[in-house]
């Protein structure tokens, strides 16, 4: 099959990034939506620990990006596509030291930037960043470096975000041409949401612990007058692109997170001045955070679903075009292999579930691995889809329903990683792996039959949705 599909013109995804002093139980969490085709199906997948006699040679199929690996990589989980023809893009994942990492945010640079510091062909791009980055780091800070000196090395072929996290820091990391990187710690206490714009602002050069940096980002900056404001050092501003398409496509999806966690406000969906670190008026649980990915702008004339002029004013954030939502969550005061749960939503974020999965596991389940074009009723991906498909041409009439159905798996599922998690303290270290494949096995076969039945359901209710019925008129 011919794959008429250039990811890298297509990504278009939304993120969230909180610290461990903002959410419920200081887990580190961040998450983002994989957005770039309708039907596009991912994977799910454990690639094992290995050692090499010699150093591997990565090489990109989508841009051919080429650079030399050590030879140990750690072992690590992925979403990668359905086919690697276009590249891998394996999107999201932990590693067995608890490193968690997501990429990309995609974002746009301004032409004067690009014009000095133009961006890299053949260089690092979303496809390749967590399959070279991710296998061999031990912490959020190292993987952060890693990929800062991998840019200014080879430098990369687009403009974008990437998540990092560990058991105590959260890390965004951002490139605004294409040598050119910064990368700001996301307070203990606040949270961030980005959505397609360069999100970073003022830079401390003075403050190591919470910024890094390119060493002459700001002596490029200067030697080519690219500062609109010399006074202070805005990444945004002096890289970012400050449009209407900022307004209409970017901020409103920012603006809105920021209305649900911080309190509401005055300010307008399509204000280019939000700020890019926010302190919520509450502690954050999982459940606010998988509802931000799968939000559409609820109670707002700006919801998709609603009537009205102004129901595709914004793009929402949960969009038909999401082939996977993820929330990586890291626990304390746990080993990594219970501390990290990767929750994965296979299809939009809205119509799926976030079914998780412990990082100490060995494998996926098969149907997790199946899935690519046409359909395939075996896939998760495609059952998840599917039961949004049916749903999608008769909300108003079923919608109720399946929300219903989704709260209910939602709380099985949260019930049966409580009880697992208490069984895998007291496992012995020799049987952890496999109780932790089981267990998350058993949580993905629970959500997978759950939605199995409510496809049933859905199709049984739509068959009286014909436009050939007829209501007869029992007076003839």
């Amino acid at each position: 099959m011919e794959l008429e599909y250039n990811k890298n013109l297509l990504s278009a995804c939304t993120s969230i990034l909180v610290g461990k002093k903002a959410t419920i139980g200081a887990s580190t969490i961040i998450g983002r939506n994989e957005d770039a085709k309708p039907s596009w199906p991912k994977h799910f997948v454990v690639h094992d620990y290995q050692k090499y006699d010699e150093p591997q040679k990565f090489v990109s199929k989508a841009n051919g990006f080429e650079i030399k690996l050590p030879k140990v990589r750690y072992k690590y989980t992925a979403t990668p596509e359905w086919t690697d023809k276009e590249g891998l893009f394996e999107e999201d994942g932990f590693n067995q030291y608890g490193v968690a990492m997501s990429a990309t945010e995609s974002a746009y640079s301004n032409q004067t930037v690009l014009g000095v510091d133009p961006l890299v062909e053949d260089g690092v791009s979303e496809e390749a960043m967590i399959t070279v980055v991710l296998p061999y780091v031990k912490t959020a800070r190292e993987a952060v470096q890693r990929l800062g000196q991998i840019v200014e090395k080879h430098g990369t072929s687009e403009t974008n975000g990437v998540l990092f996290a560990d058991q105590e820091e959260v890390w965004y990391f951002e490139n605004g041409s294409g040598h050119y990187w910064v990368t700001q710690r996301i307070p203990d206490d606040s949270y961030a949401v980005v959505a397609n714009q360069l999100a970073i602002q003022e830079i401390d050069f003075d403050d190591p612990d919470n910024f890094m940096f390119k060493n002459d980002i700001s002596e490029f900056v200067n030697d080519y007058g690219l500062n609109p404001d010399p006074e202070t050092f805005n990444f945004r501003k002096i890289f970012g692109t400050h449009d209407l398409s900022d307004a209409i496509y970017s901020t409103p999806r920012v603006w809105w997170g920021q209305q649900e966690f911080s309190g509401k406000t005055d300010e307008s969906p399509e204000s280019q001045d939000l700020s890019f670190i926010m302190k919520p008026d509450h502690l954050l649980s999982i459940d606010e955070v998988q509802y931000y990915l799968s939000s559409h702008y609820q109670g707002t004339e700006f919801d998709p679903l609603n009537k009205g002029e102004n129901n595709h004013r914004y793009r929402p954030i949960s969009l038909a075009k999401t082939q996977e939502s993820h929330v990586l969550q890291i626990r304390p005061d746990l080993k990594p292999e219970i501390a990290c749960i990767q929750w994965l939503a296979m299809g939009v974020a809205s119509q799926s579930i976030y079914v998780p999965f412990y990082m100490g596991m060995t494998d996926t389940p098969a149907e997790y691995k199946l899935g690519g074009l046409p359909y395939d009723p075996k896939s998760a991906y495609w059952t998840y889809k599917l039961a949004g498909v049916l749903l999608d041409s008769h909300y108003s009439e079923l919608g109720s329903m399946f929300e219903q159905k989704q709260k209910d798996i939602n709380i099985t599922l949260r019930k049966m990683l409580r009880d697992d998690d208490i069984k895998a303290l007291n496992r012995p270290e020799d049987e952890l792996p496999q109780f932790l494949t089981d267990a998350s096995n058993e949580m993905a076969q629970t959500a997978l039959k759950a939605y199995r039945e409510l496809i049933a359901s859905l199709i049984t209710d739509s068959t009286d949705f014909s436009p050939l019925n007829f209501k007869t008129d029992m007076n003839l």
